[in-house]
């Protein structure tokens, strides 16, 4: 096997990437790591382990983090000291990362692919001063990583995945506890009888609106730094990266935007990216409805099977029929 790295995404074809990359996860696509590429933040290459006859048999990303503006990607705030980190290995966002392997590879295969993307990382991070490590990892990734690296993965957070069976949100719904049918069903009518205007709209026609309750929910949340100007830059900048992926579910009061969803279909998966809701002016299961059923609904459209909720308010989505899962981190030396 030959391993070797590339300085963009742009020189890897799409559909090669994408056959290892779709059964892994979003924030690990071509399109969303071009998208990257102008964050500049970080810099960015990308290892490759080829057969000899040229087919990727495995991949990762690799982030040399100049400024980190999201705390629960800066070592110092999630590792202990003195590990400090400054490569990440795989992907940067969305908490949900994994070393890319083909589809198929035996055992054995697959832990030597994986043997040499750890190298790759190390000669990376050695070439720039400094180590690298693995944020967010599932708990199969770290077990298939971990007798690679010198120190036991370290739980970071859990993570949540609801299962979507059936055709539609009521086989959705039927699947659940009773009780908890009964409260779904309640949150639903409630936000119905509101009477607010859902629109469905690509985010590149509302990145504006969203930007301004994004700051809001991030600031009510103590991410001082995350202001008006940023949240709208960065949502910009994914519209235009994204194109049409970029889906946004939002309601509007008087049309005014008073809350939104921005979220993904890739894979099997839906997967939400950013919720937020205008504190000022509330609405019965405002929030509800645009964190799980609104996607939901979009969801079964579009023929996925499971919805990426992601960390924070656990319990909650739990009670949504939420299977929970760690993550972990792996560091080396």
């Amino acid at each position: 096997m030959i391993t070797s790295i590339a300085e963009s995404i742009h020189t890897v074809p799409a559909a090669e990437w994408e056959w290892l990359a779709r059964p892994a996860g979003f924030y690990l696509s071509h399109q969303w790591l071009a998208g990257e590429e102008e964050d500049p933040t970080a810099t960015r290459a990308y290892a490759l382990v080829r057969d000899h006859t040229g087919d990727l048999l495995a991949a990762t990303p690799l982030h040399l983090v100049r400024e980190e503006p999201n705390d629960s990607y800066e070592p110092g705030t999630v590792l202990p000291p003195p590990l400090r980190p400054r490569v990440i290995a795989g992907a940067r966002r969305g908490y949900h990362n994994t070393p890319l392997t083909a589809p198929g590879l035996d055992p054995a295969r697959r832990d030597a692919c994986l043997a040499l993307l750890r190298d790759a990382a190390r000669r990376f991070a050695d070439r720039n001063d400094t180590t690298h490590w693995w944020p967010y990892l599932t708990a199969e990734a770290a077990d298939r990583l971990a007798p690679l690296y010198p120190r036991h993965p370290l739980h970071l957070q859990d993570d949540a995945l609801i299962p979507l069976p059936g055709a539609g949100i009521d086989d959705y719904i039927a699947s659940l506890p009773s009780r908890r049918r009964v409260g779904i069903r309640r949150e639903r009518r409630d936000f119905a009888a509101a009477g607010l205007d859902v629109r469905h709209r690509p985010l590149a026609d509302c990145h504006e609106e969203a930007g301004l309750l994004l700051a809001g929910h991030q600031q009510h949340h103590g991410h001082d730094r995350d202001g008006i100007d940023a949240m709208t830059a960065l949502l910009k900048r994914q519209a235009r990266a994204m194109g049409g992926e970029a889906r946004v579910v939002a309601a509007h009061d008087g049309g005014r935007m008073i809350g939104f969803c921005l979220y993904y279909h890739y894979g099997t998966t839906t997967w939400i990216r950013a919720v937020a809701t205008d504190r000022r002016h509330p609405a019965p299961g405002l929030y509800f409805n645009l964190m799980y059923y609104l996607p939901i609904e979009d969801a079964y459209v579009h023929g996925t099977t499971a919805l990426h909720a992601g960390m924070t308010a656990i319990e909650a989505k739990r009670r949504r029929g939420a299977a929970i899962s760690g993550l972990y981190a792996l560091v080396d030396r």
